[in-house]
């Protein structure tokens, strides 16, 4: 068993259900600690929903880029234990493959990116720059008390980052076919149309908020955002949910409630997109209430250092053209991109992700961690260390 495959194995042994870590992190921090890393254990968050994270810091004695693998201990819950071939918190072997819960989002990521740096610091002790650890247990929750925190708390210190790699799963057929350098914005409304209840014989003495509601959502269906550019698709306008009626079949509701979202490119924004709903609102005359969410705004990490690096990484290990890209949903490099220029996600695949039965390849697992080592050589290594080969 590899150094790597072990470490997976002992991180997702432990049922870090969100919000819990279940003692991921101090599992890390033990390693990171012997390697010369600063590390602080924090939490965050009410009593009833506390947050573990993470930040860890190893300085070089040369100046250079300060670099920072980013990524969560937190699981979603596992579903139906009974539909599970294994015990999901019992990392299990089939086939070639690695099941439990977390396996491919993210434990498998931070397993690897803690070894690829055990095996640079032992190659490269007097390395340039610096490297940081980011780990919360508040990725798959409501994000409000994770890497959110670590960020207003290196601001509040006057830190920045020069380059991060968050270990979302972003490989789509084969390990290192996508990077994730940019993800959308996504801003959610909830709109309560008020009407008059009353019975549905009587329309004259009643006022149906789903007849005065109808136009108005028609007309933003149908509405073009924007056009997208060369890193984003089209900004997308989408209904979750629409909530009307007593549940009986002869009267006329009192109030309609919509929820929708916006998923964003940088061609719009987050005022801009609330001002064009309003406009549409009342233009159609509607009596309402609108409330906001915005969970993150777009960010975008243009070709560069860290992209090259770790191209180039993925190329030497694995003789595969990565691909940039920006689709899917929202991850925390939302909140790392404020204090940090480039960001990117790379990680296994995501085929399984917060699926029954959840796994990677286990091949895969130390492939992954040479990319990870490899990207970290080519932005520190100094100029007199030699690397170690591939494992």
């Amino acid at each position: 068993m590899t150094t790597t495959l072990e470490l997976a194995e002992a991180l997702v042994a432990r049922r870090s259900v969100t919000p819990e870590d279940a003692g991921c992190q101090a599992l890390i921090a033990q390693r990171l600690q012997a390697l010369g890393f600063e590390c602080e254990l924090l939490q965050h968050g009410p009593d009833d929903f506390r947050v573990a994270n993470l930040w860890a810091i190893r300085r070089g004695t040369q100046p250079g880029c300060a670099f920072a693998f980013a990524g969560h201990t937190d699981v979603v819950p596992p579903g139906p234990l009974a539909q599970w071939t294994s015990d999901p918190f019992v990392p299990s072997h089939r086939a070639g493959k690695l099941y439990g819960r977390g396996t491919a989002d993210m434990k498998t990521s931070i397993a690897a990116m803690v070894v690829a740096v055990e095996e640079f610091v032992a190659a490269q002790p007097e390395h340039a720059g610096s490297i940081a650890f980011m780990i919360t247990s508040d990725e798959e929750g409501p994000g409000t008390d994770g890497t959110i925190r670590l960020v207003e708390l290196l601001q509040q210190r006057g830190e920045r980052l020069d380059a991060c790699i968050v270990g979302e799963p972003t490989s789509v057929n084969k390990l290192g076919d996508m990077i994730k350098n940019g993800r959308r914005g996504s801003l959610s409304g909830r709109l309560r149309v008020l009407g008059v209840q009353g019975h549905i014989a009587y329309p004259q003495l009643a006022r149906n908020p789903l007849h005065e509601l109808a136009p108005a959502m028609a007309e933003l269906v149908a509405m073009q955002w924007d056009q997208g550019n060369e890193h984003f698709p089209p900004t997308s306008f989408q209904i979750s949910n629409l909530h009307a009626g007593t549940g009986a079949g002869n009267v006329i509701p009192g109030e309609a409630v919509v929820d929708f979202n916006f998923r964003f490119s940088t061609e719009s924004t987050a005022e801009g997109l609330k001002r064009r709903v309003v406009q549409v609102l009342e233009r159609h005359g509607l009596q309402y209430e609108l409330s906001w969410a915005l969970s993150g705004n777009p960010f975008l990490t243009r070709e560069g250092s860290l992209c090259t690096a770790l191209a180039g990484a993925i190329a030497d290990e694995t003789g595969l053209k990565t691909e940039l890209s920006t689709t899917g949903g929202t991850s925390d490099g939302r909140f790392i991109s404020k204090i940090c220029p480039q960001v990117v996600e790379f990680g296994p695949l995501n085929a399984t992700i917060h699926k029954i039965d959840e796994h990677v390849e286990t091949a895969s697992i130390e492939v992954l961690k040479n990319v990870y080592r490899r990207t970290l050589e080519r932005l520190l290594a100094t100029a007199t260390a030699t690397a170690p080969d591939a494992a």
